[in-house]
């Protein structure tokens, strides 16, 4: 039997982390057979907590300075979105001409294998051993639902990347269990996934997550759920939980507990530049902790500026990985939509203190990512990374609702907030009602879709949504503002290259495969 820890289904080693106080701090323990090891609370939150730092959690926030992170590979699947290091970092290069090879993916796809299986095993050692005979009943029914939270996180994830994917509940509790397991149809997981979500949200508070010491709240389960009912309602699960989705989304909103930020002006104070800078703002519903001098999130700070600015500054190396090119800026009305002015979400030209004179970047950077002082003093980041935001709970109810019940004004009211807010004009939410009223359900849903891309250009949403719509969007300098959607299979991407049914998923790593023969490969590698 092979023993191999760096089996992804392997059960994680015990685990020793230093952290200060102000961190969840992580001790986890589930490499033990015995029922009697988790015998106390602050074991049973050391496990939990550890889950805040690993897996799923760590994917759309980073990976490093130049690689980015997993989630902007499906960004450079569209060919919209460009990397200065893409001849280093092969798989990136790679997804950016659709020509992934499993030889050049296996480190990364690997790692973020095994990142996720060990947080699902520890997920369910926690679940299972989390008990009220130790500890107080609230105190253990809280862990095991933040357990239930992650083990569906990581789990919502790897089906996304990976399609089937081996499943299991019961953890691995020594290296002599089998670990050789074949994939699991991936509406058996999501079933799963749901299941967890709901137990999770009936027993974590409504607070916000900014409001609960960083900690899960139902708030952020309803969130990923409302995710994960959008994403099953598309390709490849098509079952139709548009409804589930709306009204997920819509415990999130009438919970009381989250707002849109608002603009105090159109430049530096506007939100775009308040969720930059600022970290509780009600409008975050889950975001990844990050404290200068305990966990830096320099190399985000660092994604900013091309390399050629890399002597300019404090920190070792900038990088811009995800740049907008290929015409994707045309989503934006430039006349109209605060998001694409200069300094909001993107930038062009920078003007370093005490200077007058600005620097042209020779490309489209994202501004935001750019933390001054970390870049200008420190070269150590501090701000918090969010992950969801309350924008996409009024943009998932809106289509939930249109999809399951047509154009009615509530998700009509729902578009209109986020449109009003990126307004120029001084437009508000019933000035966009009217024209959105207007539209048949296939216009308004296109416009959600359309409304996605505007608002998440930088959190990594691009590739779920064509994947669960199938569609494909495209864009014209004639026509600035207007999106046009085109069947995703057939189209081509960004540079030029055909999308085709095996790009859906990454390949398994065949490191994988070679250690477990019941695995199979996806298709097309």
């Amino acid at each position: 039997m092979n023993k191999k820890i760096m089996n992804g289904l392997a059960a994680i080693a015990m685990i020793s982390m230093t952290a200060c106080s102000s961190f969840l701090d992580e001790n986890p323990k589930s490499n033990l057979s015995s029922e009697g090891y988790l015998v106390s609370e602050a074991q049973a939150k050391s496990n939990v907590n550890y889950l805040y730092r690993t897996g799923a959690p760590t994917f759309d926030t980073g990976n490093g300075a130049y690689y980015g992170t997993n989630g902007m590979l499906g960004g450079y699947l569209t060919g919209y979105f460009k990397s200065e290091y893409a001849g280093q970092e092969q798989i990136v290069g790679e997804s950016q001409t659709l020509s992934r090879t499993v030889s050049n993916c296996n480190s990364y796809m690997e790692s973020l294998w095994q990142s996720a299986y060990r947080a699902i095993n520890v997920a369910n050692y926690s679940i299972k051993y989390t008990s009220s005979k130790y500890m107080d009943e609230s105190v253990a029914n809280q862990y095991i639902a933040e357990a239930k939270f992650f083990r569906a996180y990581n789990y919502f994830y790897l089906v996304k990347i990976f399609g089937d994917v081996p499943f299991y509940t019961e953890p691995f509790e020594s290296a002599t269990g089998d670990l050789m397991l074949s994939r699991t149809d991936k509406k058996t997981i999501y079933a799963q996934v749901v299941q967890d979500l709901k137990d999770a949200a009936s027993v974590l508070p409504n607070k916000a997550f900014y409001d609960n010491s960083l900690r899960l709240t139902s708030n952020v389960a309803n969130a990923l759920l409302a995710e994960v009912y959008l994403q099953m309602s598309g390709y490849p699960i098509n079952e139709n939980h548009y409804a589930d989705a709306a009204a997920a989304a819509k415990a999130v909103i009438s919970s009381g507990k989250h707002s849109l930020t608002t603009n105090s002006d159109l430049g530096a104070n506007s939100a775009y530049n308040k969720l930059r800078t600022i970290d509780g703002l009600p409008e975050v519903i889950y975001a990844y902790e990050y404290a200068v001098g305990i966990s830096n999130a320099t190399y985000r700070c660092a994604w900013a500026f091309p390399n050629a600015f890399s002597a300019y500054f404090k920190v070792t190396i900038c990088v811009n990985v995800y740049g907008l090119v290929n015409g994707i800026e045309n989503m934006y009305n430039d006349s109209e939509d605060l998001r694409h002015q200069p300094n909001q979400f993107f930038h062009w030209n920078y003007v370093f203190p005490g200077e007058t004179t600005a620097k042209s970047l020779g490309a489209t950077c994202n501004w935001y990512f750019y933390d001054a002082d970390c870049l200008l003093n420190t070269a150590k980041g501090g701000k918090d990374a969010n992950i969801i935001r309350y924008p996409e709970m009024l943009l998932i109810a809106a289509e939930g609702i249109a999809q399951s019940s047509g154009v009615t004004s509530e998700a009509v009211n729902y578009l209109a907030q986020v449109k009003a807010r990126a307004s120029m004009t001084g437009k508000t939410a019933s000035d966009y009602s009217a024209s959105l009223s207007a539209l048949s359900k296939d216009a308004f849903i296109k416009e959600i879709w359309a409304e996605r891309l505007r608002e998440f250009p930088l959190e990594f949403k691009i590739w779920d949504d064509c994947v669960r719509t199938q569609m494909f969007p495209t864009f014209s300098a004639d026509n600035k503002g207007k999106v046009t959607f085109v069947n995703l299979i057939g189209a081509k991407n960004g540079n030029g290259y055909t999308i085709k049914e095996s790009d859906m998923y990454f390949p398994l790593p065949y490191s994988e495969i070679q250690r477990d023969p019941n695995l199979t490969q996806n298709t097309g590698y």
